[in-house]
This record gives structure tokens, sequence and C-alpha cells, in this order.
């Protein structure tokens, strides 16, 4: 039995309530904005910036520990949704917008949301292993965590080239689109590796980028990845629907 999906180009939309993308900006900016006004809150009762770190972002950011991971297995996933500054969830919004729909516009919006989790989850364990086997990173451990959704963006980026790398954006630019993922590759690893905490990210970019390349190769020789996770949530959405509603092809 196979789910089968309606796919359109379709540019990213408030209203399209089958944009994957769309959902994840929202839910991105949603915690974001709540972890903004509860800092506020912090402050407004006197309390210094430590201590929001310590009662909040501890909780939620990936630590560089494997100790401090053990006493908050959770933050494996909510890492990949948890930005800490103003300018890191503005940048990773606007290329989350741009590759997410890229890619979802040529390989269906079953693939984003997987991808999203699965990068997410192989950049946070690659991230691990480089806190704890590079020399370099041992001295920055005791402050360093794992922010925001980069690992995500960087598969998005990835198999979103992967699956149409000659594609034009704008008919009467003659830019390939692997053109503005290399653009944006040199960027974004550009900016981790001129902040002395940003670095130890590198390995998370590397494991979400090799996880985007390896799943949309494996979605183009006809395996989908995703297959049981999609499987598993259409059933969790639709547990209350009647069956006749359901759009299922066997």
């Amino acid at each position: 039995m196979m789910y089968v999906e309606e796919r359109s180009e379709t540019p990213l939309s408030l209203g399209e309530e089958k944009n994957m993308v769309t959902q994840l900006l929202l839910v991105n900016i949603t915690i974001f904005m709540l972890l903004f006004f509860t800092e506020i809150v912090y402050g407004i009762e006197g309390n210094p910036p430590a201590r929001f770190k310590v009662d909040v972002l501890s909780h939620v950011l990936l630590p560089s520990t494997i100790d401090g991971l053990l006493k908050n297995p959770w933050t494996l996933f909510t890492t990949m949704f948890t930005h800490d500054s103003f300018w890191m969830i503005t940048s990773n919004m606007i290329w989350l917008a741009c590759f997410g729909t890229m890619l979802q516009n040529h390989a269906g919006r079953q693939r984003i949301l997987p991808l999203y989790l699965l990068s997410g989850l192989v950049g946070a364990v690659c991230y691990l292993l480089g806190m704890q086997f590079i020399p370099a990173f041992h001295a920055l451990q005791p402050a360093a965590t794992m922010t925001g959704a980069s690992a995500s963006i960087m598969a998005l980026a990835i198999g979103a080239t992967v699956v149409a790398p000659n594609y034009r954006l704008l008919p009467n630019l003659p830019i390939p689109f692997w053109i503005i993922t290399l653009i944006f590759l040199i960027v974004n690893i550009g900016s981790h590796v001129m902040n002395n905490q940003g670095i130890t990210n590198l390995p998370a970019l590397i494991g979400g980028g090799l996880t985007g390349f390896l799943y949309m190769q494996q979605w183009k020789k006809g395996n989908d990845l995703g297959l049981g996770f999609n499987k598993f949530i259409f059933k969790i959405t639709h547990l209350f629907h009647p069956k006749s509603h359901l759009h299922v092809v066997k």
C-alpha cells in the first residue's frame, strides 16, 4: 500500500496547508519568539542573562558533552528548532525558505520533514563526536552548544542541488542552481570558521550535507528513505478521519 500526494510547483505561501516548508518556518519562528519573550521576562525580573541560559536554553540546546546529553537527551531534536539570536534565525529562515521550497517543488513536500529531522539528528551526532574526538575543540567544550537548524538547512541545500543542479530560478538569469548552493556553502562555512565557537558546528554541517546528498540520491534511484516515517505520520494525523477520505493507492 502506498500513500500518494498531489505535488505542484507552488511558491512559499502561508495559506498553503500542504506546504511543509511554511510549517517548518512557523515552528522555528514561534519557538524563537517564545524564547525571546521569556528572556525579556527574565530581564524584567532582574535576572542576569546567564540565569536565562541556565534555566531555559541549557534544556533545549544540544550540549557539547555526553554527560550533558544524558541529562537532556531530547536536545538531540529540540536544538534543530532552537535559535538564540536574531541574525541566526533570520539567515537560517531565508535559506530554509529558498532551499526548502526548491526541494519541495521538485521532489514533493513529503521529502522535507523526514530529511529535516534525519539530517538534524545526524548533524547533532556528528557535532558530539567532533567535540569528543577533535583535540582543538576540547578547550571550547565548557561554553559550546549546537544551536539552530543549520545542519538541516545544509541537507536541504545539497538535496535540492542533487535533484535539480541546473535549474534556473529566474528564466532570464543564466545561473544554474548549483552556483547558488556553492555561494551558500562558502558564506555559511566561512561564517562558522571565522567564529571561534561556530567552528565547532562544522562537523554538524558536514553530517547534514552528506545526509542530504545520500537521501536524495537514493530517492532518485526510487528508494524513499522517509517512506516509513511518512506512513506513520499519515496514520497519526488521520487517526480520526473517515477511511473514505484517505487518499490511498494499493
